[in-house]
């Protein structure tokens, strides 16, 4: 295997805990609530929701703990709030710890989900002071999301590594690791106590698991 010359890390419970995301998102939302609707309580009935294990439908549920129709306006609102809100969120201390000893090496990140969403994630995590590039996969167009290989492709281009020389540190076993194992990348599953897929398994794409990114230099380094 050659040196690694070329990280690249996922976003979401790799570098920061996505929960901290939501919880952050459901603050605004209550603010959203409070200030157009006129409505007490609504962030922490959302954040209440997700604890709870909802998932797709936490403003409508929040909504109705609090005695509002969740009609399409309303529920678009909240949403909207919480996609495009500043989130307060920040690099996990071993995060950082990994990306201050991985210096020299070619940083970069790919992630999925909505583009504005992921450019303020990366915006409050100081991305662009450290990373070579950084791809948002939904700016990509329809399909081209991972598991697809486009967005890895496009760091070899950027670059200039290839193949083993690649690494991608990521936490989501269903779709993180089957385009960088294509292509002949180093792949690691980051499984966070705390992170929403912690507790799928691993599956046989992945070469190394790690609980957090303190020991990543070291048992990624190659002579």
């Amino acid at each position: 295997m050659p040196a690694l010359r070329c990280v690249v890390f996922d976003l979401d419970d790799t570098l920061y805990l996505e929960r901290d995301y939501v919880r952050s998102g459901m603050a605004a939302a209550g603010s959203w609530a409070r200030r157009e609707l006129g409505v007490e309580g609504l962030g922490e009935q959302a954040w209440a929701a997700f604890e709870e294990g909802v998932r797709g439908r936490i403003f409508d549920v929040a909504l109705a703990r609090c005695q509002v129709e969740p009609t399409p306006a309303v529920v678009e609102g909240l949403v909207t709030c919480y996609r495009n809100h500043v989130p307060d969120i920040e690099l996990l201390g071993d995060a950082r710890g990994c990306l201050d000893r991985l210096r020299g090496r070619a940083l970069a990140v790919i992630t999925d989900g909505p583009v504005a969403s992921q450019r303020a994630k990366a915006t409050a995590l100081g991305v662009n002071g450290w990373a070579a590039v950084a791809v948002f996969t939904g700016e990509l167009g329809d399909g081209l999301s991972k598991p697809h290989r486009r967005a890895f492709e496009l760091v070899e281009e950027a670059t200039g590594h290839h193949g083993g020389a690649c690494a991608y540190l990521a936490d989501n076993p269903a779709k993180d690791f089957i385009a960088p194992r294509a292509l002949g990348w180093v792949t690691a599953r980051v499984r966070r106590p705390g992170g929403l897929h912690h507790g799928v398994p691993t599956g046989d794409d992945v070469d190394v698991e790690l609980a957090d990114l303190a020991t990543v230099p070291s048992c990624l380094e190659q002579p």
